[in-house]
């Protein structure tokens, strides 16, 4: 019985599908459904962090990266000037080190 995906997957996915045996159907998404679907794939990734057991939180964040590497190229941002960003943005609001949690305001 096929399975429907309809989402955005690894290059060498449907050469592994193969592999194993079976078929797969892929089409090469226009642009703008591509950054769509990375926006979505960051999310789905991101969750997969969230929930991953210690031992596969390396696996998970290298996927994550892996997404975000992709959405920097994609919409043309230097991975410098984001690591940049960063720098500024920690240096502005701090890191997440002091594992402050806010309680409330007034």
């Amino acid at each position: 019985m096929p399975t429907e995906y309809m989402k955005l997957v690894r290059d060498r996915i449907p050469e592994i599908i193969q592999s194993e045996g079976r078929t797969c159907q892929v089409e090469v998404m226009p642009l703008e459904d591509y950054r769509q679907a990375l926006l979505v794939k960051v999310v789905e990734e991101a969750s997969e962090v969230a929930s991953a057991p210690r031992e596969k939180l390396a696996t998970e964040i290298a996927d994550l990266w892996e997404v975000l590497d992709a959405l920097m190229t994609v919409f043309e941002l230097d991975p410098d000037s984001v690591r940049t960003l960063q720098a500024q943005r920690r240096e502005e609001r701090g890191g997440f080190e002091k594992r402050l949690k806010l309680l409330r305001t007034e």
